[in-house]
Protein backbone atom coordinates (compact mmCIF):
# COMPACT_ATOMS: atom_id res chain seq x y z
CA UNK A 1 0.00 0.00 0.00
CA UNK A 2 1.63 3.17 -1.34
CA UNK A 3 2.05 5.80 1.23
CA UNK A 4 3.71 7.06 4.91
CA UNK A 5 5.18 4.19 7.08
CA UNK A 6 2.63 3.58 9.89
CA UNK A 7 2.96 5.63 13.32
CA UNK A 8 3.78 1.68 14.67
CA UNK A 9 5.96 0.88 12.42
CA UNK A 10 8.13 3.89 13.15
CA UNK A 11 7.93 3.38 16.78
CA UNK A 12 8.69 0.10 16.62
CA UNK A 13 12.09 -0.12 14.09
CA UNK A 14 12.59 3.62 13.42
CA UNK A 15 12.33 5.84 16.29
CA UNK A 16 14.79 4.36 18.63
CA UNK A 17 17.71 3.79 16.20
CA UNK A 18 18.93 6.89 15.60
CA UNK A 19 22.83 6.57 16.02
CA UNK A 20 24.39 8.64 18.78
CA UNK A 21 22.59 9.21 22.14
CA UNK A 22 21.28 12.84 21.78
CA UNK A 23 22.51 15.78 23.94
CA UNK A 24 21.42 18.80 24.95
CA UNK A 25 21.58 20.86 21.67
CA UNK A 26 18.73 18.31 20.21
CA UNK A 27 15.59 19.83 20.83
CA UNK A 28 13.21 18.29 18.52
CA UNK A 29 14.43 14.90 17.71
CA UNK A 30 12.25 12.16 15.26
CA UNK A 31 8.59 11.62 16.74
CA UNK A 32 5.10 11.10 15.68
CA UNK A 33 3.80 14.08 13.96
CA UNK A 34 6.53 15.98 13.74
CA UNK A 35 8.21 16.62 10.06
CA UNK A 36 11.36 18.43 11.17
CA UNK A 37 13.77 18.53 13.49
CA UNK A 38 15.37 20.77 15.79
CA UNK A 39 18.82 22.06 16.78
CA UNK A 40 20.14 24.50 19.24
CA UNK A 41 23.00 26.56 17.65
CA UNK A 42 24.32 30.04 17.97
CA UNK A 43 21.97 31.18 15.11
CA UNK A 44 18.85 30.31 16.95
CA UNK A 45 16.55 27.15 16.46
CA UNK A 46 17.94 25.21 13.46
CA UNK A 47 15.23 23.44 11.90
CA UNK A 48 15.81 20.69 9.45
CA UNK A 49 13.04 18.51 7.37
CA UNK A 50 13.58 15.91 4.67
CA UNK A 51 10.65 15.08 1.85
CA UNK A 52 11.08 12.98 -1.84
CA UNK A 53 8.70 14.17 -4.80
CA UNK A 54 7.88 11.84 -7.85
CA UNK A 55 5.00 12.95 -8.75
CA UNK A 56 4.11 15.88 -11.34
CA UNK A 57 6.71 15.08 -13.36
CA UNK A 58 7.36 18.09 -15.27
CA UNK A 59 6.86 19.86 -11.85
CA UNK A 60 9.11 17.85 -9.42
CA UNK A 61 11.83 20.63 -8.76
CA UNK A 62 9.79 23.23 -7.91
CA UNK A 63 7.31 20.96 -6.24
CA UNK A 64 9.82 19.51 -4.21
CA UNK A 65 11.11 23.07 -2.54
CA UNK A 66 7.80 23.47 -1.28
CA UNK A 67 7.01 20.81 0.20
CA UNK A 68 10.39 20.98 1.46
CA UNK A 69 10.03 24.47 2.60
CA UNK A 70 6.64 23.96 3.85
CA UNK A 71 7.81 21.86 7.28
CA UNK A 72 10.58 24.33 7.95
CA UNK A 73 8.12 27.19 8.00
CA UNK A 74 5.30 25.26 9.91
CA UNK A 75 8.42 25.04 12.16
CA UNK A 76 8.46 28.57 12.75
CA UNK A 77 11.21 29.40 10.59
CA UNK A 78 12.47 31.03 7.18
CA UNK A 79 13.66 28.35 4.94
CA UNK A 80 17.37 29.25 4.27
CA UNK A 81 19.51 26.05 2.46
CA UNK A 82 18.36 23.06 0.63
CA UNK A 83 20.45 20.01 -0.62
CA UNK A 84 18.82 18.20 -3.41
CA UNK A 85 19.04 14.62 -4.25
CA UNK A 86 17.87 14.25 -8.52
CA UNK A 87 17.28 10.41 -9.50
CA UNK A 88 16.18 10.54 -13.00
CA UNK A 89 14.75 6.82 -15.32
CA UNK A 90 16.65 8.55 -18.67
CA UNK A 91 16.24 11.39 -20.47
CA UNK A 92 12.38 11.80 -20.88
CA UNK A 93 12.05 14.62 -18.37
CA UNK A 94 15.63 16.57 -19.10
CA UNK A 95 17.55 17.46 -15.96
CA UNK A 96 17.17 20.95 -17.03
CA UNK A 97 13.46 21.18 -16.76
CA UNK A 98 14.31 19.85 -12.97
CA UNK A 99 16.77 22.15 -12.16
CA UNK A 100 15.10 24.98 -13.70
CA UNK A 101 12.05 24.30 -11.45
CA UNK A 102 13.96 23.97 -8.56
CA UNK A 103 16.03 27.26 -9.07
CA UNK A 104 12.56 29.48 -9.21
CA UNK A 105 11.13 28.29 -6.24
CA UNK A 106 14.02 28.50 -4.34
CA UNK A 107 14.59 32.15 -5.25
CA UNK A 108 10.78 32.90 -4.34
CA UNK A 109 10.82 31.01 -1.02
CA UNK A 110 14.08 32.64 -0.11
CA UNK A 111 16.76 29.63 -0.01
CA UNK A 112 19.25 29.11 -1.10
CA UNK A 113 20.55 25.37 -2.93
CA UNK A 114 24.01 24.33 -1.71
CA UNK A 115 25.06 20.61 -2.60
CA UNK A 116 23.37 17.46 -3.63
CA UNK A 117 23.69 14.69 -5.73
CA UNK A 118 22.17 13.54 -9.16
CA UNK A 119 22.44 9.98 -11.51
CA UNK A 120 20.37 7.83 -13.76
CA UNK A 121 18.71 5.13 -12.33
CA UNK A 122 17.15 2.23 -14.28
CA UNK A 123 15.11 0.73 -12.24
CA UNK A 124 12.65 4.02 -11.71
CA UNK A 125 9.79 4.81 -13.87
CA UNK A 126 9.55 8.63 -13.25
CA UNK A 127 12.20 10.96 -11.77
CA UNK A 128 12.80 11.05 -8.07
CA UNK A 129 13.97 14.36 -6.37
CA UNK A 130 14.52 14.19 -2.65
CA UNK A 131 15.47 17.79 -0.88
CA UNK A 132 16.96 18.52 2.67
CA UNK A 133 15.45 22.01 3.68
CA UNK A 134 17.02 24.20 6.55
CA UNK A 135 15.88 27.52 7.94
CA UNK A 136 16.83 29.18 11.13
CA UNK A 137 14.17 30.29 13.75
CA UNK A 138 13.80 32.53 16.08
CA UNK A 139 11.51 30.24 18.30
CA UNK A 140 10.85 26.19 17.39
CA UNK A 141 7.30 25.93 17.01
CA UNK A 142 6.41 21.69 16.94
CA UNK A 143 3.03 20.01 15.84
CA UNK A 144 2.86 18.66 19.28
CA UNK A 145 2.26 22.38 21.18
CA UNK A 146 -1.68 22.58 20.91
CA UNK A 147 -3.26 22.72 24.32
CA UNK A 148 -6.91 22.80 25.65
CA UNK A 149 -8.89 26.28 24.72
CA UNK A 150 -6.71 26.77 21.67
CA UNK A 151 -8.35 27.39 18.51
CA UNK A 152 -7.73 25.33 15.51
CA UNK A 153 -7.41 27.35 11.89
CA UNK A 154 -6.71 26.31 8.34
CA UNK A 155 -5.28 28.99 5.26
CA UNK A 156 -6.34 28.63 2.08
CA UNK A 157 -8.61 25.65 1.85
CA UNK A 158 -9.02 21.66 1.80
CA UNK A 159 -6.60 19.49 -0.91
CA UNK A 160 -5.55 22.63 -2.94
CA UNK A 161 -2.66 20.18 -3.77
CA UNK A 162 -4.84 16.93 -4.67
CA UNK A 163 -7.32 19.16 -6.99
CA UNK A 164 -4.68 19.90 -8.80
CA UNK A 165 -3.27 16.54 -9.36
CA UNK A 166 -6.77 15.26 -9.54
CA UNK A 167 -7.37 17.59 -12.85
CA UNK A 168 -3.79 16.43 -14.13
CA UNK A 169 -3.77 13.20 -14.11
CA UNK A 170 -8.14 12.41 -14.25
CA UNK A 171 -9.94 15.49 -15.26
CA UNK A 172 -10.68 14.02 -18.64
CA UNK A 173 -12.02 10.97 -18.10
CA UNK A 174 -13.91 12.36 -15.44
CA UNK A 175 -15.38 14.35 -17.49
CA UNK A 176 -15.23 17.79 -15.68
CA UNK A 177 -15.10 20.83 -17.79
CA UNK A 178 -11.28 21.81 -19.39
CA UNK A 179 -11.90 25.11 -17.55
CA UNK A 180 -12.77 23.66 -13.92
CA UNK A 181 -9.60 21.47 -14.79
CA UNK A 182 -7.82 24.69 -16.03
CA UNK A 183 -8.50 26.62 -12.93
CA UNK A 184 -7.73 23.62 -10.80
CA UNK A 185 -4.25 23.01 -12.25
CA UNK A 186 -3.53 26.72 -11.35
CA UNK A 187 -3.55 25.44 -7.41
CA UNK A 188 -0.10 23.95 -7.89
CA UNK A 189 0.93 27.86 -7.93
CA UNK A 190 -0.51 28.02 -3.88
CA UNK A 191 1.39 25.05 -2.61
CA UNK A 192 4.20 27.30 -0.93
CA UNK A 193 3.13 28.11 2.82
CA UNK A 194 5.98 30.32 3.57
CA UNK A 195 4.00 33.05 3.64
CA UNK A 196 0.99 31.82 5.96
CA UNK A 197 3.29 30.89 8.67
CA UNK A 198 5.70 34.02 8.47
CA UNK A 199 2.12 35.52 9.53
CA UNK A 200 1.02 32.29 12.14
CA UNK A 201 3.96 31.43 13.71
CA UNK A 202 3.72 34.97 15.70
CA UNK A 203 0.31 33.76 17.30
CA UNK A 204 0.86 29.58 17.08
CA UNK A 205 1.10 26.99 19.66
CA UNK A 206 1.35 24.15 17.07
CA UNK A 207 1.64 24.74 13.26
CA UNK A 208 1.43 21.73 10.76
CA UNK A 209 1.96 21.23 7.31
CA UNK A 210 -0.82 18.63 5.91
CA UNK A 211 0.24 16.49 3.16
CA UNK A 212 -1.05 12.77 2.58
CA UNK A 213 -4.35 12.31 3.45
CA UNK A 214 -5.01 16.08 3.13
CA UNK A 215 -6.67 18.19 5.93
CA UNK A 216 -7.85 15.42 8.14
CA UNK A 217 -4.46 13.54 8.02
CA UNK A 218 -2.48 16.69 9.25
CA UNK A 219 -5.48 17.59 12.12
CA UNK A 220 -5.15 13.54 13.40
CA UNK A 221 -1.29 13.81 13.01
CA UNK A 222 -1.58 17.68 15.59
CA UNK A 223 -3.65 15.77 17.69
CA UNK A 224 -1.80 12.64 18.14
CA UNK A 225 1.67 14.67 18.58
CA UNK A 226 -0.07 16.82 21.03
CA UNK A 227 -2.23 14.60 22.96
CA UNK A 228 -4.87 16.25 23.03
CA UNK A 229 -8.73 15.84 21.05
CA UNK A 230 -9.35 18.42 18.21
CA UNK A 231 -12.75 19.04 17.55
CA UNK A 232 -13.65 20.16 14.15
CA UNK A 233 -16.75 21.52 12.37
CA UNK A 234 -16.24 19.82 8.98
CA UNK A 235 -18.28 22.54 7.36
CA UNK A 236 -16.06 25.18 8.59
CA UNK A 237 -13.16 23.77 6.63
CA UNK A 238 -13.00 25.90 3.26
CA UNK A 239 -13.20 23.64 0.04
CA UNK A 240 -13.07 25.41 -2.98
CA UNK A 241 -15.75 24.94 -5.75
CA UNK A 242 -13.01 23.23 -7.97
CA UNK A 243 -12.22 20.97 -5.50
CA UNK A 244 -15.93 20.12 -4.93
CA UNK A 245 -16.84 18.72 -8.09
CA UNK A 246 -13.53 17.15 -9.10
CA UNK A 247 -13.70 15.42 -6.47
CA UNK A 248 -17.41 14.63 -6.56
CA UNK A 249 -16.63 13.20 -10.01
CA UNK A 250 -13.70 10.78 -8.22
CA UNK A 251 -15.90 9.60 -5.57
CA UNK A 252 -13.16 11.01 -3.24
CA UNK A 253 -13.59 13.11 0.18
CA UNK A 254 -11.76 16.77 -0.30
CA UNK A 255 -10.82 16.12 3.45
CA UNK A 256 -8.39 13.30 2.49
CA UNK A 257 -6.71 14.49 -0.91
CA UNK A 258 -3.20 15.99 -1.11
CA UNK A 259 -3.37 18.63 1.38
CA UNK A 260 -0.23 20.81 0.87
CA UNK A 261 -1.11 24.88 -0.14
CA UNK A 262 -2.92 24.50 3.26
CA UNK A 263 -1.56 25.35 6.82
CA UNK A 264 -2.84 24.13 10.21
CA UNK A 265 -2.46 26.11 13.23
CA UNK A 266 -3.72 26.42 16.89
CA UNK A 267 -3.54 29.48 18.47
CA UNK A 268 -4.59 31.07 21.99
CA UNK A 269 -8.76 31.78 21.69
CA UNK A 270 -7.12 35.53 22.81
CA UNK A 271 -5.24 35.67 19.68
CA UNK A 272 -7.22 33.85 16.77
CA UNK A 273 -9.09 37.04 15.73
CA UNK A 274 -6.10 38.89 15.38
CA UNK A 275 -4.52 36.04 13.58
CA UNK A 276 -7.17 36.14 11.03
CA UNK A 277 -6.90 39.75 10.71
CA UNK A 278 -3.46 39.58 9.77
CA UNK A 279 -3.58 36.96 7.45
CA UNK A 280 -7.01 38.45 5.74
CA UNK A 281 -4.74 41.77 5.83
CA UNK A 282 -2.07 40.15 4.08
CA UNK A 283 -4.66 38.17 1.05
CA UNK A 284 -4.59 34.74 2.41
CA UNK A 285 -7.70 32.82 2.90
CA UNK A 286 -7.96 31.24 6.54
CA UNK A 287 -11.05 29.73 8.83
CA UNK A 288 -11.09 28.52 12.52
CA UNK A 289 -12.65 25.60 12.26
CA UNK A 290 -12.59 24.02 15.59
CA UNK A 291 -11.36 24.05 19.06
CA UNK A 292 -8.83 21.94 21.31
CA UNK A 293 -9.87 19.73 24.09
CA UNK A 294 -8.52 17.47 26.75
CA UNK A 295 -8.98 13.83 25.92
CA UNK A 296 -11.75 11.92 26.86
CA UNK A 297 -10.99 10.62 30.62
CA UNK A 298 -11.30 7.07 28.60
CA UNK A 299 -9.77 7.37 25.40
CA UNK A 300 -6.28 9.09 23.54
CA UNK A 301 -6.11 11.80 21.37
CA UNK A 302 -8.54 12.18 18.37
CA UNK A 303 -10.22 14.33 15.75
CA UNK A 304 -13.46 14.71 16.42
CA UNK A 305 -14.80 15.64 12.75
CA UNK A 306 -18.23 16.63 13.54
CA UNK A 307 -20.27 12.85 13.93
CA UNK A 308 -16.66 11.44 12.93
CA UNK A 309 -14.32 10.26 15.60
CA UNK A 310 -10.86 9.33 13.73
CA UNK A 311 -8.14 8.38 16.40
CA UNK A 312 -5.84 6.51 13.51
CA UNK A 313 -3.47 8.06 10.43
CA UNK A 314 -5.73 8.59 7.11
CA UNK A 315 -5.17 6.97 3.65
CA UNK A 316 -4.73 9.20 0.99
CA UNK A 317 -8.01 8.91 -1.15
CA UNK A 318 -5.97 9.54 -4.62
CA UNK A 319 -3.97 6.33 -3.92
CA UNK A 320 -6.70 3.91 -5.34
CA UNK A 321 -7.10 5.97 -8.63
CA UNK A 322 -4.23 5.63 -9.32
CA UNK A 323 -4.03 2.13 -8.18
CA UNK A 324 -6.86 1.20 -10.50
CA UNK A 325 -5.35 3.18 -13.65
CA UNK A 326 -2.34 1.15 -12.96
CA UNK A 327 -4.40 -2.25 -12.81
CA UNK A 328 -6.52 -0.97 -15.97
CA UNK A 329 -2.90 -0.16 -18.14
CA UNK A 330 -1.93 -3.22 -17.31
CA UNK A 331 -4.89 -5.28 -18.41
Amino acid sequence: MPGKVSPDELLAHVFDRTGADADETILQGPANGEDAAAIDWPGGDLVVSSDPISLAASQVGSLGVYVACNDIAASGADPRWLTVVILLPDESVPIETITTGLDAAASEVGASIVGGHSEYVDQLTRPLVSLTAMGAAAEFIPTGGASPGDRVIVTKAAGVEGTAVLAADFGAELGVEGAVCDRAASFLDEISVVPDARIVREFATAMHDPTEGGVAAGLVELARASGVRLDVDPDAIPVREETAELCAAAGVDPLRIFGSGALLATVSSDSAADCLAELAAAGIEAESIGTVREPAADAGPALELGDETITEPVQDDLYPLWEAADASDEA
